[in-house]
């Protein structure tokens, strides 16, 4: 059955709205036919976002910053300075709850998925746009607006393409903090899928923090986060779902670094054995100009050592970040 995603509409134009107050898994998740155990699927940001690293992490991605980093690629001159600078900026690329405009586009490539085990491709799109409230306090608003071409996961329901669930977390945090970096807030899913088989038809409602720490070349943390269905199509199975992205970078001279930013979920409702995707790896990126527009590359592969059994066994991240 084919659903037109109205909400949408109204999800752009909210996130058009922050935009103009503001100067800066998904993740997403595919679904088989009707609640079979989900595909993975990266993202929360860097981050994180991502991420949520967008550096990535990416949850899930990543969009990072810290409170101490505040010039911009324009600032610099010399070439030393120019590489001192490109540095900073790519630890502000790290930070999930940065005071920093970022539109990251990151695809991921999901390998061995389904009853066939064929590969799957999701696109999200996660802008993320600061509120600032007062001299004191900021929120950092992040969607992911899922893309997601899905081969069958179970037999007779065939492949699928379309929008997915998007999801929406809006993050309080100091604008001057010290020492650990932290921000709290709602996280929201929306049932906007265009497919039955893309999106769980129910709203999501729970808590989000992330909690992290730049040291040096240093930025590490992790942001987790938990849903509960609040409501939608009674046909379909409740939803109570868990994220948690630890994320570890290591920053390198001219602007490249390197990156870790699994992205573990649980389905709490799934059958014994059904419920972790565990992903371990990691890779490298870097921070750029093209033009006078800075741009945050990253590439990360992914080993899932515990999968459901209709879910993926390996995973391949690309992000495009750019910054405002």
């Amino acid at each position: 059955m084919k659903r037109q995603p109205t909400l949408l509409i109204l999800l752009l134009i909210v996130t058009a709205m922050a935009s103009g107050c503001a100067s800066h898994e998904s993740n997403a998740r595919l679904h088989d036919a009707r609640d079979a155990p989900p595909a993975q699927v990266a993202a929360i940001g860097n981050a994180p976002t991502t991420s949520l690293t967008g550096v990535p992490a990416g949850v899930p991605f990543v969009e990072y910053e810290s409170g101490a980093v505040g010039s911009d690629l324009e600032d610099a001159t010399p070439p030393a300075s120019a590489d001192a600078t490109a540095s900073e900026l790519a630890k502000k690329t790290q930070n999930p709850v940065a005071d920093l405009i970022s539109v990251p586009f990151q695809s991921n490539f999901l390998q061995n998925v389904g009853h066939r085990r064929k590969s799957a491709y999701v696109l999200n799109i996660q802008p993320v746009i600061p509120i600032h409230l007062n001299e004191d306090w900021n929120v950092i608003t992040r969607t992911i607006l899922p893309v997601i071409d899905s081969p069958e996961i179970v037999p007779g329901f065939g492949d699928e393409s379309g929008l997915g669930d998007i999801d929406f977390t809006a993050f309080l945090s100091p604008s001057k903090p010290e020492g650990w970096i932290f921000g709290f807030g709602p996280t929201v899913s929306l049932p906007t899928a265009s497919e039955d088989e893309l999106g769980s038809e129910r709203w999501g409602f729970g808590p989000s923090a992330v909690a992290l720490k730049i040291d040096g070349p240093w930025v590490y943390g992790a942001l987790v986060k938990n849903q509960w269905d609040v409501g939608g199509d009674s046909d379909r199975k409740h939803i109570n779902r868990g994220l948690m992205q630890p994320f570890v970078n290591y920053n390198l001279a001219g602007g490249w670094y390197l990156v870790s930013g699994p992205i573990i979920t649980a389905n709490w409702k799934a059958d014994s054995g059904e419920k972790w995707t565990v992903p371990v790896g990691g890779g490298f990126g870097r921070l750029f100009l093209i033009g006078e527009q800075p741009v945050n590359a990253q590439f990360q592969t992914f080993y899932n050592v515990v999968h459901p059994s209709l879910g993926g066994n390996w995973s391949m991240r690309l992000q495009i970040q750019f910054l405002f």
